[in-house]
């Protein structure tokens, strides 16, 4: 992605709750003619197109798993095929010389004839028995050259099967990869037909909304009242605040920088915890609580397709990387529109004592929705 697009992507906007724009849908709009629009109007259209980028780089990150998945999954085929066909070419010697074994005893008396003619009966019988063993070895080794040659067919086939998973998958990355650059080519043009005015009121209008949807949520009751965090929630909740200011970059899990969800899982690993990699899998295989019952390490998921998360600090407040041109911060839990939460330790006892984490203080700096990080810079230029 070039610098130009990240640049200009951290000065785009999103609406608030009430201008959220259903996922359905799908077409970018052209630059309008912004002079004519209000804010919420333009605030309506970044939340479209934005809205289908991150449902690409959901996309992009879920595909991303699965390819490293199928990829794992090829190298223990084709590290099993090689052992496969190395026994197989064990047990095709092993035959050769058996057959080499059989034509040579056709040129003279059977064993059997041997064991009738014997003038030491004691002597005879341990030759039966060794011939009867020499049998058995036989059978086992053409047994085993069967088995072999069907073990080694079938490891091919799935080996054929794991690559063109891995083919298809690889084709499915980047062609979300393709699709989260043009939705933010997109915003790079709507952004180039506003003035410096229209920033600045897009901005006023989206810090009103996430204050107005705060307040909301707070005077409703629906945060839960200061219940302290499991010890390894305590762990979480402290490695997402040591990873404040680092930069967004969608694709990435830290340590040096992190998308949403790179964050969170990357968080509760630390804590030893391993949770699913996307925001999509954690809304849908961790445990769902109500917004009632939310302790710091929980996390809070956004919008309807579930393609936002954020790790819930106390107080109303989380800690999230927002989007691309960003930096990791904390926020206001309402400052997307809130699908729900989820708890990756269930069974965690809340610790009796909890002192939060210490706070930097630029840790509220910049967007909550990572469009106007570069405002200022940008309009102050214009």
């Amino acid at each position: 992605m070039s610098g130009r697009v990240l640049r200009l992507v951290c000065t785009a906007a999103v609406a608030a709750q009430a201008a959220l724009v259903p996922a359905s849908a799908t077409a970018a709009p052209q630059p309008p003619n912004t002079g004519q629009r209000s804010a919420a109007a333009v605030l309506t259209d970044f939340q479209r197109i934005y809205g289908q980028a991150e449902k690409a780089a959901e996309t992009y990150r879920t595909t991303a798993g699965q390819l490293a998945k199928q990829r794992t999954q090829a190298g223990r085929l084709d590290a099993a095929l090689t052992r496969a066909r190395r026994s197989l070419l064990d047990s095709r010697a092993a035959a050769g010389r058996l057959a080499r074994q059989q034509y040579q005893g056709t040129t003279g008396l059977s064993p059997y004839v041997r064991l009738l003619l014997a003038r030491d009966p004691q002597h005879a019988l341990e030759e039966g028995h060794v011939i009867g063993q020499l049998s058995r070895e036989r059978a086992g080794t053409v047994g085993r050259l069967v088995a072999g040659e069907k073990r080694a067919d079938d490891l091919a086939a799935q080996a054929r099967k794991a690559l063109a998973a891995r083919t298809a998958l690889a084709a499915r990355q980047q062609k979300a990869r393709d699709e989260v650059r043009g939705r933010l080519h997109d915003v790079e043009k709507l952004l180039a037909s506003l003035t410096a005015e229209q920033l600045k009121a897009v901005a006023e209008s989206e810090a009103n909304g996430i204050t107005g949807a705060q307040q909301r949520l707070l005077a409703s009751g629906a945060l839960g009242t200061g219940t302290p965090p499991s010890q390894e929630g305590e762990q979480a909740v402290r490695y997402a605040v040591a990873q404040l200011g680092k930069p967004y970059q969608w694709g990435a899990a830290g340590p040096s920088a992190y998308d949403c969800s790179g964050l969170t899982s990357r968080a509760w690993g630390a804590a030893g915890t391993e949770i699913p990699r996307t925001s999509q899998e954690q809304w849908a295989r961790l445990q769902r609580i109500p917004l009632t019952e939310l302790r710091p390490g929980d996390l809070v998921v956004y919008f309807p397709d579930a393609t936002h998360v954020a790790l819930y600090l106390g107080d109303g407040m989380v800690v999230q990387a927002p989007r691309p041109g960003a930096r990791v911060k904390v926020s206001p839990v309402a400052a997307n529109p809130v699908l729900g939460a989820v708890r990756p330790d269930p069974g965690g006892e809340p610790l009796r004592r909890y002192a939060p984490p210490k706070l930097p203080a630029d840790a509220l700096n910049g967007s909550d929705q990572g469009y106007y990080a570069a405002l200022a810079a940008e309009t102050s230029a214009r």
